[in-house]
């Protein structure tokens, strides 16, 4: 139900409050008034008004002070001016002052209405503005949770690159949260009311990928039944965001970097230029410079897309920020299985922060779920996580070292089926497999 619009009456002459308080009391508004300016600015200490309406010419403080007084406290008020002597210097005055409109006495009650109508309808556009501001920025940057120092950092970057169009790559190891933080870029910039369009490189072939991003005409290629659009068309006045960028072919680089160039693209199969008008936001948890070094990534392109870099650290880097993520995670998963909000024994606490979490955020929150599902719902206590089956031996010296271990022994665990595996790490059966082919990995009886 719409809340009723509020209106603050303030003039010296009695009878002139009493038939516009009435007046308004009849149309559905929440009605006050007061007989002169400070008794109204008293009043506006203590309440909300939506609309105040104040005659120009009282005892005391006149109306265009008490308008100069209410807008220096709150800027986006609506003060409509009522005067019996209207000149043309009074209203343009009252104007530069901050006021919405004036009226004159006698009032004409069809002229009022139309400026009460057009006031209101003001009013309930800026409230619904703000209520979406707040949707989107609740929907897109609530997993965004920390308070160190690392954290604040990152976030204010987010928050200056969100307000321009220029090109971002986000880096940062797996499981860190780079898509969320595309989201939040998108959600808090111009373009937040348009398409946010996400593209997962590396789980497409070379020309899965040139179709997905461009699009195909009818009879392109075996299956092509129907034209379909690309994401590049998809995103116009949005924001394309192309995760694992490192992994695209030699080939794609170049069609990339014409696409950005030019912002127009012709579907696989077709002769038509098409234009789209997006921003592009990467990531990748690789060294796209040291790529460039080898020769595996233009450089050309990487200084088109590399105008702006966020890195978000690691979450062994910011320990200070699992006992929060740990709430929010307990709090996520026992709603979501309809449960009462669990407590953290002490113990599982500690030893959560001391985890170095290959698999960052994502792999903490995994934890998390798993421990709700398995524990008695009330507490989650050290037997209810699977750290302590973590093996990690001497050998175990950086990071890849950790995470051929912690993968080899998840593949063993489930004999090497690629696609269980797969689900219980939470990637894709492309991404499993170039890290099988990167790490060297075969089972014990090879």
């Amino acid at each position: 139900m719409a809340r009723k619009i509020s209106i603050l009456i303030v003039d010296d002459e009695e009878s002139v409050r009493d038939s516009l308080h009435n007046w308004f009391i009849e149309d559905g508004f929440r009605v006050e008034s007061a007989e002169n300016a400070k008794k109204a600015l008293t009043i506006l200490e203590s309440d909300q008004f939506d609309i105040i309406l104040a005659d120009i010419k009282m005892p005391g403080m006149d109306g265009l002070e008490m308008l100069r007084r209410i807008k220096m406290l709150k800027p986006e008020a609506i003060v409509i001016i009522m005067t019996a002597f209207a000149t043309v210097d009074t209203a343009v005055k009252a104007l530069k002052d901050g006021a919405y409109d004036y009226v004159t006495k006698p009032f004409d009650p069809d002229d009022l209405t139309h400026l009460i109508r057009n006031a209101t309808k003001q009013i309930s556009l800026e409230a619904e503005n703000e209520t979406l501001k707040k949707v989107v920025s609740l929907e897109n940057v609530e997993d965004l949770i920390g308070n160190s120092e690392a954290m604040k950092a990152m976030l204010r970057e987010v928050e200056s690159v969100a307000q321009t169009n220029s090109s971002v790559i986000i880096t940062g190891e797996s499981g860190t949260g780079k898509e969320l933080v595309a989201r939040a870029i998108h959600a808090n910039s111009p373009r937040k009311f348009f398409p946010f369009v996400s593209v997962h490189c590396g789980a497409l072939t070379e020309s899965l990928l040139e179709s997905e991003l461009f699009g195909h005409e009818k009879g392109a290629f075996t299956g092509a039944m129907y034209n379909r659009k690309g994401r590049f068309e998809m995103a116009d006045n949005g924001s394309i965001f192309l995760d694992e960028i490192a992994t695209i072919s030699t080939k794609m680089q170049v069609e990339l970097l014409r696409v950005l160039e030019s912002k127009t693209f012709i579907r696989v199969g077709g002769n038509k230029e098409i234009s789209s008008d997006f921003r592009v936001i990467c990531a990748t948890n690789k060294d796209l410079k040291n790529m460039v070094e080898q020769g595996t990534f233009r450089e050309d392109l990487f200084y088109r897309l590399n105008v702006v870099n966020i890195h978000i650290p690691p979450l062994r880097d910011r320990i200070t920020d699992i006992p929060l993520l740990v709430d929010y995670f307990v709090k996520k998963y026992c709603m979501s299985m309809n449960k009462q909000p669990a407590t953290v024994d002490p113990a599982a606490m500690k030893r959560l922060q001391e985890f170095n979490y290959p698999g960052n955020v994502r792999e903490l929150e995994n934890m998390i779920e798993r421990a709700i599902v398995v524990g008695d719902g009330k507490r989650i206590t050290l037997r209810d996580l699977p750290l302590e089956k973590t093996i990690v031996n001497n050998s175990v010296e950086s990071l890849d070292d950790f995470e051929r271990a912690f993968i080899l022994q998840i593949l063993n665990k489930y004999n090497w089926n690629i696609s269980r595996t797969a689900k219980a790490l939470k990637v894709d059966r492309v991404t499993l497999y170039n890290k099988i082919r990167k790490y060297d990995l075969k089972p014990a009886d090879q």
